[in-house]
């Protein structure tokens, strides 16, 4: 048995001569893990202790309760370190982020690295030290998130990096690069999209958003009360954000061709150095209605069929196109609401029927199915 033991664990060798403690090197996949077998004076394994590395430990976190039982019923230690390998080969294939825990070099380097950017940068770092959330601020004084997911070769390897932005965060890394260049371009990144938040904080601020309900950094669409039941979708170019804006109306389709037309006819109007709110002001030919002079409840009318304004994350958005009417409904409400009228007919994804308050021709289009 012991030439065999030594044979397959040439780094796993007994420390006295009764040989009843072994210590050294167990090899897993090409890692060497430490561990010490504390056994009886009579070599039962019933009885022997096993003392574990913290690596080692980490593996194990699950299978302890197989570990034991192996105890108790291999043969002879030979048998129980290769039963001990097969378990450790499970835990790894089961965990693949187990394959490569960090040398201390690992740690001692991230902390000198955080020491040189500054601990007051750090907001969370979990408890492997591998995923870390920094703060940084842009030139107008808002506060961002920068997640960094850690290799286990850090720095050889590139970490993962993400953020709340509208566009792709590309960030450059070599070898020698370090969290607080890391964190210098994430902030160069910041500014350069400084305008284009700019301009959506003012929309933010000055008019009563409709969608998102809860706008965030990366959001780039804003859904602009205009009046009652007719609203216009923006959406801003992250890197060209006082330009024109790609618009789109909605509501009832009399109130909404007299503002498409005024939109054509003013484009040319559109000027750059202008924030787009005062441009969209200029072609439009409105005043949008304001916190300091509306309340949002004049614009959430509720589904003339469900009755509630949110339906999951959809508003009312289809609109009865009698000025007499003007019933907002959710296109998902309106869709199933034709569907079930045997009066109704539907011709490719368009259902055409009758408004329920009305009864004046109204169509829908097939709500989009969620992936």
């Amino acid at each position: 048995m012991e030439n065999l033991l030594v044979k397959d664990n040439p780094l796993f060798l007994p420390l006295n001569k009764d040989k009843t403690v072994y210590d050294g090197f167990i090899t897993v996949q090409d890692r060497d893990l430490r561990m010490r077998i504390v056994l009886p004076p009579d070599h039962q394994l019933k009885r022997a202790k096993l003392h574990c590395c913290w690596q080692l430990r980490h593996l194990l976190r699950g299978y302890e309760h197989i570990v034991k039982q192996r105890l108790q019923q291999s043969a002879d230690l030979v048998s129980f370190i290769l039963e001990l390998k097969t378990v450790l080969e499970v835990g790894l294939k089961s965990r693949p982020e187990s394959r490569s825990i960090p040398p201390p070099q690992y740690y001692s380097q991230l902390i000198s690295e955080m020491e040189t950017l500054g601990w007051d940068k750090l907001l969370f770092i979990d408890t492997e030290f591998r995923m870390l959330r920094m703060k940084a601020e842009d030139s107008s004084a808002r506060q961002h998130i920068l997640t960094i997911k850690l290799k286990s070769k850090h720095p050889a390897e590139a970490p993962e990096c993400s953020a709340d932005l509208p566009i792709p965060l590309t960030l450059t890394w070599t070898a020698q690069s370090t969290l607080e260049q890391i964190h210098s371009q994430f902030l160069l990144c910041l500014q350069s999209l400084a305008e284009f938040w700019d301009v959506l904080d003012e929309i933010d601020t000055k008019t009563w958003i409709l969608e998102p309900e809860k706008p965030s950094r990366s959001d780039t669409m804003r859904r602009i009360a205009i009046g009652n039941n007719i609203s216009i979708k923006v959406e801003v170019d992250p890197r060209h954000p006082k330009m024109l804006p790609e618009c789109c109306l909605l509501g009832a389709e009399h109130v909404v061709t007299p503002l498409r037309n005024k939109l054509n006819a003013n484009m040319h109007l559109w000027n750059p150095d202008s924030s787009v709110l005062h441009n969209l002001r200029d072609v439009l030919e409105i005043e949008f209605p304001s916190p300091a002079t509306h309340e949002k409840s004049d614009f959430n009318v509720e589904c003339g069929i469900c009755y509630s304004y949110r339906l999951e994350a959809a508003i009312p958005d289809q609109v009865c196109n009698d000025p007499h009417c003007g019933q907002p409904f959710h296109q998902a409400c309106l869709y199933e609401w034709l569907r079930a009228l045997p009066t109704s007919r539907q011709s490719f994804s368009i259902v055409f029927g009758e408004c329920p308050y009305c009864s004046k021709p109204i169509t829908v289009k097939m709500a989009a199915q969620k992936s």
